[in-house]
């Protein structure tokens, strides 16, 4: 199934896309709040549908926050027509911008070109000492295969698409699906067995590095 997050503040619109989409094993997770949308795992998603009229954030903010942050395609869908918005839209981050109203025939087929198209760009990622294939959810170190459980891969997957950027657990929680609670221990102990995999010093740490307060960065 494909995972789509969407941020709009209009429930009805949303629910009528989300029944069309799901014919098609495409299931829209949908948020009215730009706030809450910013803070809902944004990595475990394949794609993200964004209105640019939202109550208390311009969408172009949301589109920016998100774009300098995550890899994720990202589309636009607004009413704003205006040439200026789907310009400025188009370079803060957005992938393509879809002006209502629209025949959702048309939302699914842009959907389906640009995940064909991220598919094929990161079918094998090289970054640093770490490749991954996210589509047979694969992380190889030093050009040695990995062998994680669900939860570390989802861990570590988190803070390679995020490298240099200080997580905080409730980050890295919200985008590992095998995580409930930022306050348990759990976390802990997959950090120190990743640190252990990668053969990393958790007093001199090379890539996992403890932020103390903060949370947690992968490093190169």
């Amino acid at each position: 199934m494909i995972n789509i997050l969407m941020i709009e503040d209009d429930p009805e619109f949303s629910v009528f896309l989300g029944e069309y989409l799901e014919k098609y094993n495409i299931k829209i997770t949908n948020f009215e709040d730009p706030y809450l949308g910013l803070s809902a795992g944004i990595s475990k998603y394949d794609l993200l549908i964004l209105d640019l009229t939202l109550p208390g954030m311009d969408g172009l903010e949301v589109c920016q926050e998100i774009a300098t942050k995550y890899d994720i395609p990202i589309i636009i869908s607004s009413a704003r027509g205006d040439v200026t918005d789907k310009i400025m839209g188009l370079q803060v981050g957005a992938d393509y911008y879809l002006p209502k109203p629209y025949d959702p025939k048309e939302m699914y087929a842009v959907i389906q070109s640009l995940l064909r198209r991220t598919k094929k760009l990161n079918k094998n990622l090289q970054d640093g000492d770490f490749t991954y294939d996210k589509s047979k959810c694969k992380i190889t170190f030093k050009e040695e295969h990995m062998v994680l459980t669900q939860a570390e891969y989802e861990v570590l997957m988190s803070l390679l698409q995020n490298k240099n950027a200080i997580l905080s657990r409730d980050q890295i929680v919200n985008e590992c699906e095998s995580l409930s609670d930022s306050y348990s221990k759990s976390l802990d102990v997959i950090i120190g067995r990743l640190r252990n995999k990668l053969g990393d010093d958790s007093k001199k740490p090379t890539y996992l590095h403890s932020i103390r307060g903060l949370g947690y960065k992968l490093a190169q």
